[in-house]
């Protein structure tokens, strides 16, 4: 995104203003760009540059393929928000704050993967621990103009020799395009200020991402909350709003996550030669994704065997497959910030049995149903109850309900063989923006998943014996436009022709 739409910004600045001024000063004083572009440090920061990584960054890029200018307009929408929101505090100081994460541990010293708050690197896409992120309206001047802050680690010498460099104050202005950056210990300057009654604070109080931090420096907030309820006021919901719709940037990386996903998946289904333990294609499948460029996988996969499959969140994966079963894999991969989900199942052996592929065209026939009706104006529970529908019906023809059942216990009936939802929303988290309910209508730029499934568990007496043990789930990511919907994991095999012929063949 080189250029903004900045009309009616200029005409706002005129008004406040009172003077004519040109397109770049109009977009600089509403802080939607840099006030001025700083030159990357020649050095390592805490995460890749342009000047570190050009195989991955473009200059002007936080992120890869994310722009400083992308993240100035994310922060500027944020505080366009606040002031439609804060209709009835007009004259009031607004101030947003934004926890990064903590490192954690999984012993003394030896920490986890680090893995940024997203709602934090949203705005900012900082991706460096202990930070806090402020926007901080500007006396005098209408909402959204506003001053971005960000608060970093000081940098120490000696700890960066055990766990490598950090961007310091300089180098994250250069690196985010914020206008200004201070060492975490200068935050309590801010929080003092904070305190008087002309200031709203915009701020998670009740679930505070990082502990350490909002002990050390915010805990005097929520004295104050307690006795001026209006001085603290959510934040998260506002943010989620902004993340729920992508932009063709972000819709950039998802494809791309979607792609690389799909590719893995049809080389672990290739791989697959029974019998074969769950933990070597839990390893091939992160194998493909790291290989492509992926940076993590989204989430522990579920990679199920046989009757396993009719555990829902099976992440054991430590089990042999055996020759004739059906695995369940439930895998997608983190690339750039933003991930997918999918799932597939196919028989390991090759060949589908007769009730194996019976189970699975009822499931696929499903989720094409669901699948055309990802449109503008439909929700997730309208595609859930059609799902739940046609569960019912192909249910009934297989001989697993009755087709005498009753209404009254209809429903109740299917989901004790598709427990779950149809899907939920998806970008820089697997279960993204949770706070968004699934009865808003879709709208394009929002991003799906469809995961139908039935489920028969192996001691379920009342299902013919066939297909008892059986578990099959079909998931793929769904991009809503104006027109038809776009399968971001379209790449990625389902049919059983289709999975049979790569199964089938012999490496």
């Amino acid at each position: 995104m080189s250029h903004l739409p900045a009309r009616g910004l200029v005409a706002a600045v005129r008004g406040w203003r009172g003077c004519s001024v040109c397109k770049s000063c109009a977009l600089r004083r509403f802080s939607i760009q840099p006030a001025q572009q700083k030159k990357i440090p020649n050095r390592y920061l805490g995460q890749p540059s342009p000047f570190t990584h050009p195989h991955l960054l473009k200059p002007g890029e936080v992120t890869p393929g994310l722009s400083q200018v992308e993240y100035a307009l994310r922060r500027h929408k944020l505080m366009a928000l606040i002031r439609k929101e804060a209709n009835g505090w007009d004259g009031l100081d607004h101030t947003v704050i934004l926890l990064s994460n903590p490192t954690y541990y999984m012993s003394n010293d030896i920490p986890y993967v680090f893995h940024q708050d997203t709602n934090f690197l949203y705005l900012c896409g900082f991706q460096e621990p202990d930070s806090i992120l402020v926007l901080q309206s500007i006396p005098g001047k209408a909402l959204p103009s506003h001053k971005s802050i960000l608060f970093v680690p000081r940098r120490d010498p000696s700890r960066e020799l055990w766990d490598g460099p950090r961007s310091g104050t300089d180098g994250a202005v250069a690196l985010t395009g914020v206008d200004e950056a201070y060492t975490i210990e200068e935050f309590r300057h801010l929080v003092a200020k904070l305190k008087g009654e002309s200031n709203i604070v915009w701020y998670d109080l009740a679930k505070p991402v990082h502990t350490e931090l909002h002990s050390n420096y915010l805990q005097p907030l929520a004295e104050i909350t307690a006795r001026n309820k209006n001085h603290s006021q959510r934040i998260r919901h506002l943010v989620q709003n902004l993340r729920l719709i992508k932009s063709p940037a972000e819709i950039e990386r998802m494809k791309i996550a979607g792609r690389v996903t799909s590719e893995a998946f049809t080389e672990t289904m290739f791989a697959s030669k029974s019998p074969v333990d769950e933990a070597f294609l839990y390893a091939k499948f992160e194998f493909e994704c790291r290989a492509r460029g992926a940076d993590i996988l989204a989430y522990p996969p579920v990679v199920a065997g046989g009757s396993r499959s009719n555990t829902l969140h099976y992440v054991k994966n430590n089990q042999l497959i055996k020759d004739g079963e059906l695995v369940l894999l439930d895998g997608g991969c983190e690339s750039a910030c933003y991930v997918s989900d999918i799932t597939r199942t196919w028989p390991v052996n090759g060949r589908f049995t007769k009730p194996q592929a019976e189970l699975y065209q009822a499931v696929l026939d499903i989720q094409k149903s669901c699948l055309s009706l990802c449109s503008p104006g439909v929700s997730l529970e309208n595609i859930y109850s059609l799902m739940l529908s046609l569960i019912g019906q192909k249910l009934k023809e297989l001989g697993v309900l009755k087709s005498s059942i009753t209404d009254s216990h209809f429903f109740k009936a299917v989901r004790k063989y598709c427990p779950h939802h149809v899907g939920h929303y998806l970008g820089m988290d697997v279960h993204d923006t949770p706070d968004i309910s699934r009865s808003l209508p879709l709208q394009p730029g929002m991003v799906i998943t469809v995961e139908p499934g039935i489920y028969i568990p192996e001691d379920d007496m009342s299902s013919p014996e066939r297909f008892r043990g059986i578990g099959v789930r079909i998931e793929d990511d769904v991009l809503i436009t104006e027109d038809v919907p776009l399968i971001l994991s379209a790449d990625c095999p389902k049919e059983i022709y289709d999975i049979e012929q790569i199964c089938g063949r012999k490496s």
